[in-house]
């Protein structure tokens, strides 16, 4: 029987930074509006400062730290990634092309026969 884990925040600084880190991100988003008569720079400075606040805040915190762990062995795992080649690539989209056209004659002319017997042989009626 598999266990699910769920990862909580342990720490009293650990929540505290990541509070820290809403409060910022709220902060930054109400100073954007609260400096419209500003100009546009301050208002822009404002968000821009605050929200790289709040990544740093997050980054020092133990969920930022795992998910820089995380994000280190997703891209450790694309660089495993076979891609295929351009021709390959270009064959495969040719068969699936392909594969559709067929799919939908053969849709087509499944529908057409299933209208001919239902509506021809079985009641009769005639479009017009």
């Amino acid at each position: 029987m598999a266990t699910s884990q769920v990862e909580t925040v342990n720490t009293g600084a650990d929540k505290a930074k990541l509070a820290l880190v809403v409060a910022l991100v709220i902060a930054s988003v109400v100073g954007f509006y609260l400096l419209g008569k500003q100009g546009v720079f301050a208002q822009w400075a404002v968000l821009i400062v605050g929200l790289v606040v709040a990544v740093g805040v997050f980054l020092l915190s133990e969920s930022g730290r795992q998910f820089v762990a995380f994000a280190r062995d997703a891209w450790r795992e694309v660089k495993k990634v076979v891609w295929p080649t351009r021709k390959e690539t270009l064959q495969m989209t040719a068969y699936v092309f392909a594969f559709v056209v067929i799919m939908a004659l053969f849709l087509w002319m499944t529908d057409k026969t299933l209208e001919w017997v239902l509506y021809d042989l079985i009641l009769g009626w005639r479009k017009s």
